[in-house]
């Protein structure tokens, strides 16, 4: 992170066109902002995007420089101040997570009350919807001392009352 400035989240949802996150972060750069964390994807054809940044803009300053983007209404642009928190090291395990089958509700909240039912934590979330298969990824940071062997049990049983599959494959060092 740069040691100047306040940290705003900001994002930006809607109908996708080109040019959303050229135009986007353009501003952002005008404003002297760093682009620290972005998320984007298109979920079920609309854009959806994420970005924390750091610098001396204010939110206000953020907002009226991002608002003609939001001008037409077919994209909704917020701007909010988050506190700075210094990352820290990911105790204990990581772990993906895969879920797949037929789709119906309740398949994410279930899995991920077993996950955090052992006080783990999802890192990040992945879910699409193909016809009638569901897939979800999951990142999954596991406090030490947790049984993988077992969570996983626990996640497939959980799974399998819903119809679906899942797996639970702890991430070797090399590939974080």
């Amino acid at each position: 992170m740069t040691d100047a400035g306040t940290l705003h989240a900001i994002t930006v949802l809607g109908h996708d066109r080109p040019g959303i996150i050229a135009w986007t972060t353009d501003r952002l750069a005008a404003l002297g902002l760093n682009l620290e964390d972005s998320s984007m994807t298109l979920l079920r054809g609309h854009f959806a995007m994420t970005l924390v940044c750091a610098g001396d803009a204010s939110g206000e300053e953020i907002a009226a420089a991002l608002a003609p983007l939001a001008a037409d209404g077919t994209l909704t642009v917020t701007v909010g101040e988050v506190p700075v928190e210094e990352p820290h090291a990911a105790a204990g395990s990581q772990w993906v997570l895969t879920v797949h089958g037929g789709d119906r509700p309740g398949i994410v909240s279930s899995v991920a009350g077993v996950v955090a039912g052992v006080g783990g934590n999802i890192t990040d979330l992945t879910t699409r919807l193909a016809g009638e298969l569901y897939l979800v990824v999951a990142e999954v940071s596991l406090p030490e001392g947790v049984d993988g062997a077992a969570l996983e049990a626990d996640i497939k049983a959980a799974a399998s009352e819903l119809g679906v599959g899942a797996t639970l494959r702890a991430v070797e060092a090399d590939e974080l």
